[in-house]
């Protein structure tokens, strides 16, 4: 049998992500063959499988938690929000169509049906399955076909914790308050909780943990503590944690937060540079003066072609070439960088046509077909292949000549630098993940000593960092304990 636990939360961003990304390394040190599993996931930050599919950035982090590679049955249903109202739905690592929320609500019950087919495929190839919830088990109005909480945890039968972010306040106003709201059979498999980011005096918050036990019936697990700079890639929002770096050395990098932003992932790698400044300008809000603007990628182009008109940006990003200053898109936001982008058949909103920035001669015409792939290139004429991948709607045409940005091991060309060498665009994802490859761009853009910092190494080392925290902080014995029923020996 497969032991399957599942992780749900009092609220979005009460932990789920971390708590299962931490617990899924425990079990992988323990020598257990582990996956993680989201039924339906939200999130405009996602990640290609080597089976060619898409998943959530977070399920992809979850599988290097396990030490596997991430397949497309770890989160079969993937919501992509191109409105406020409308999201293209992915089903089992392919797109689906464009979805309204109130036609999405009655999909949901064709949606279970892959849901439960990943799940069992995984199931008859581990040993254990975390599972990550999604927002709260109480959003009464969502119960319905329910496939993100209790409703995939009573059709499999699996056991939840519910995790509450203490740091928020009420904690255990949410705890409670949750579980009071579950029917009688979801309280049932609830075994316990887990109180995260905890930081004071645990001799306080004792009398607490008893009064909850005594008033639920319910085990506390254990209280984590608020892990400072835990660096992980985060599930959708943008971290507001910013390191200050002397403004003499530093090299100061802008990415302008669109409306849709989507994979802002990319740039962890320079967020944690030593070296670098790296600035996330929201609405609102001027850009100023930089060595390196960066317009990332975004779920729908032509909104955000006229979000950027609305904050003043494309002016300030002309201003910013005219001063000296290199600008780089990044998949939508290479498209942003053209003169065309074309949506005939409205596939990521209203059909029509929009100008671009003119800044790179190339057009797009968006299609429903969506490239995803793995690839290795050499960028900006380097000497050697590194990782990446594509994920984006339609095909870019470019108008002139051109100096390619990179050269792809399938003998593909990607991108373009423009003639004056000002404007560079590519629909790479993950560009800066390599030492190699982020230190040649940055050259590019100006900065003439760089230092090189390894991204994946300090990925394994907060996992490892992690997983040491749920260890000291939770009771894994108990917690593991039908495992330990099952013969497996992940509660020694």
């Amino acid at each position: 049998m497969t032991f399957t636990l599942m992780v749900q939360g009092t609220t979005s961003d009460a932990g789920k992500t971390v708590l299962v990304a931490g617990l899924c390394r425990v079990l992988a040190d323990r020598g257990v063959a582990v996956a993680p599993f989201k039924p339906q996931n939200m999130a405009l930050n996602s990640a290609v499988t080597a089976d060619g599919g898409e998943i959530g950035r977070a399920q992809a982090l979850q599988a290097q938690a396990c030490r596997v590679d991430p397949v497309v049955d770890m989160n079969p249903i993937l919501l992509k929000p191109s409105s406020d109202t409308g999201a293209q739905v992915i089903v089992q690592g392919k797109a689906l169509s464009d979805m309204e929320a109130g036609a999405y609500h009655d999909y949901k019950a064709v949606a279970k049906t892959a849901v439960l087919e990943s799940y069992t495929r995984l199931a008859e190839q581990y040993d254990a399955i975390i599972v990550e919830g999604a927002g709260s088990p109480a959003e009464i109005n969502l119960r319905h076909n329910d496939i993100a909480n209790m409703g995939f945890a009573e059709a499999v039968d699996c056991p939840v914790i519910i995790v509450a972010d203490i740091d928020r306040g009420g904690v255990f106003a949410h705890l409670v308050g949750t579980l009071d709201l579950l029917s009688e059979s979801e309280q049932n498999r609830v075994i316990g909780f887990v109180i995260n980011r905890f930081r004071g005096d645990i001799k306080l918050l004792e009398p607490g943990l008893d009064w909850l036990e005594q008033r639920t019936g319910k085990v506390v697990f254990g209280v984590v503590p608020y892990l400072q700079g835990l660096h992980l890639d985060a599930e959708d929002a943008i971290s507001q944690v910013q390191d200050i770096n002397d403004s003499d050395k530093a090299f100061t990098v802008i990415v302008p937060v669109l409306s849709r932003i989507s994979n802002h992932t990319d740039f962890d790698p320079l967020r944690l540079h030593p070296q670098i400044n790296l600035q996330y300008i929201g609405p609102g809000q001027p850009i100023p003066a930089a060595d390196f603007i960066i317009i990332p990628g975004t779920k729908n182009v032509r909104l955000d072609r006229q979000w950027l008109t609305d904050n003043g940006w494309d002016s300030a990003i002309r201003k910013h070439l005219r001063y000296g200053g290199k600008v780089l898109g990044i998949c939508g936001g290479y498209q942003l960088l053209g003169e065309d982008i074309a949506d005939p058949g409205g596939v990521e909103g209203t059909a029509g046509l929009s100008k671009g920035l003119a800044l790179l001669p190339v057009n797009t015409l968006l299609e429903e077909t969506k490239q995803l792939s793995q690839v290795k290139a050499k960028l900006l004429d380097s000497a050697s292949f590194v990782n990446a991948y594509e994920i984006h709607c339609g095909q870019t045409e470019v108008l002139s000549k051109r100096r390619v940005f990179a050269k792809l091991d399938d003998g593909r060309v990607d991108g373009m630098i423009s003639e004056d060498n000002m404007v560079a665009g590519t629909y790479l994802h993950g560009v800066f993940d390599s030492p190699e490859a982020a230190g040649r761009i940055l050259q590019w853009a100006g900065c003439s000593q760089m230092e090189t910092i390894d991204i994946d190494a300090i990925r394994e080392q907060q996992l490892d960092r992690l997983a040491d925290c749920l260890t000291e902080s939770l009771d894994c014995r108990k917690l593991f304990a039908s495992l330990e029923n099952q013969g497996r020996r992940c509660a020694d």
